[in-house]
């Protein structure tokens, strides 16, 4: 809470942001951005600062503040009432309304529902309100009883082979017969399975599970193909074994009897793209997941943008708590060994190609999607000879980081590659003097770039 000029000097100094507006008067915009910040991370409305950040100061009689709340509260749905405080700077009145994250979301103000994104109000999506309010309920789409399908859809071979793998994982017998394991895992529900249910158990032809995936020699030349409309733990296997197809292999020499096969992609990173495709995908958009090879690289498409307010920069930096649009798929895939740990995934993916000496994967969102793009290039040809031969793979994995992540700071970088930001310093150093990165932007926004 600001309580004293000074702090709100600072405050209004840093600007406006995901948690803070300007406002020269109390007007519905003031409201919505109450219910914008409600439906984030809460948030704080300065009346009597213009968006410059000059203190214009605003006019109050006695019920001036009581109004306001009245009115907040009235045009919000559920009913918000938030925290008033007045600070007299430079003989003029402004008014901080704080309000916090809203316990029960989504909140409305005259039926439309505004989230707060960055430094400005937007409009929530039939999407983003479904999301809010199953995550108000600590629930899932998943965990939904699927209305249009019933047990008749659903293999029991399917589901005897699923019982056996957490048998397995967890080094245990059930003595449950496999209907009651599936009420316990919450897979059946009133005696109906659930969306995750048909998902993992569907029987034959899937309506919601689509995946293509194809080998192209050409954007447009596509020499082999696979279409599959199964159950999603089946995916997993028939992707990596197409994927694997495809790939080329060569043989290490080593002190061994066999020779060391080594493919020009990590297949470590590949299953765990492929696992994360199928257990994070936004099965309600009726788009089919897509994966193309190429000869230099490979194309992860998945339907739905990143989940929760997620941004690319949270996701390269790790600055993020790891949440789940498939709270019922993700659990029971670490319950049959397929997921070992919730949210380690892009960490895990980029260790990989670093150990496997390529370059640094690409993330990003497009075409109301996410596309992750895995790259055949070696880290040592994203330098030249400018780099002399005796720098380690350390800088040769950061020049890659910077060319496939640009505008990151070093703070970012240094999360994201496991690397003290002192070392980091001097690589980039050295990559700045041999003019291959330069750094853009403020010391608080900016990033570097390569050249």
């Amino acid at each position: 809470m600001i309580v004293t000029p000074k702090e709100l000097l600072l405050a209004i100094a840093d600007g406006e942001s995901e948690t803070l507006e300007f406002k020269i008067s109390f007007q519905k915009e003031v409201i919505e951005s109450i219910v914008a910040f409600s439906n984030a991370r809460g948030g704080k409305v300065f009346v009597g600062v213009d968006d410059l950040g000059k203190i214009v100061g605003v006019e109050l009689t006695k019920e001036s503040l009581q109004n306001w709340i009245n009115q907040i509260k009235q045009n919000s749905s559920p009913s918000i009432i938030p925290n008033i405080n007045i600070i007299e700077i430079y003989k003029k009145n402004v008014v901080i309304i704080e309000v916090k994250e809203y316990p029960i979301k989504p909140v409305s103000y005259k039926n439309r529902y505004l989230l707060r994104r960055k430094n400005s109000n937007h409009v929530m999506s039939m999407e983003e309100i479904a999301n809010e309010y199953l995550k108000t309920k600590n629930s899932s789409w998943d965990y939904y009883i699927d209305t249009s399908q019933d047990f008749n859809d659903i293999s029991l071979e399917k589901i005897e082979r699923f019982i056996k793998r957490v048998e397995k994982t967890f080094n245990k017998s059930f003595a449950d017969t496999p209907m009651k394991i599936l009420q316990k895992y919450s897979l059946v529900q009133d005696d109906k399975i659930t969306f995750g249910a048909y998902l993992l158990f569907v029987k034959d032809f899937c309506l919601i599970s689509g995946i293509q995936a194809g080998r192209f020699k050409t954007s447009t030349d596509i020499i082999d193909s696979i279409s599959l409309n199964c159950d999603i733990l089946n995916e997993v296997d028939e992707l990596i074994i197409f994927i694997r197809k495809h790939l080329m292999v060569e043989y290490i020499i080593t002190g061994s009897p066999q020779r060391e096969e080594r493919y020009d992609y990590p297949l470590d990173a590949i299953r765990e793209i492929v696992l994360n495709m199928i257990v994070h995908r936004d099965y309600r958009d009726s788009s089919d997941s897509v994966i193309k090879i190429f000869d230099d690289r490979i194309e992860f498409f998945n339907p739905g943008n990143l989940y929760d307010g997620l941004t690319i920069e949270q996701l390269i930096s790790n600055n993020y708590e790891s949440k789940t649009r498939n709270k019922l798929i993700s659990l029971m895939f670490k319950e049959c060994g397929l997921i070992e740990k919730y949210g380690s995934g892009i960490s895990r993916i980029k260790k990989f190609c670093i150990e496997h000496n390529i370059v640094a994967p690409k993330f990003e969102e497009i075409q109301k999607g996410f596309r992750v793009t895995l790259y055949k290039e070696k880290l040592a040809e994203g330098i030249n000879e400018g780099i002399n031969e005796g720098i380690n793979e350390g800088i040769k994995s950061l020049f890659s980081f910077i060319k496939n992540n640009p505008s990151q700071r070093i703070s970012h970088i240094s999360d994201n590659l496991n690397i003290p930001s002192k070392t980091l310093e001097r690589w980039i150093k050295q990559l700045r003097d041999e003019k291959k990165i330069i750094y853009k932007g403020s010391k608080k926004t900016g990033g570097y770039f390569c050249l």
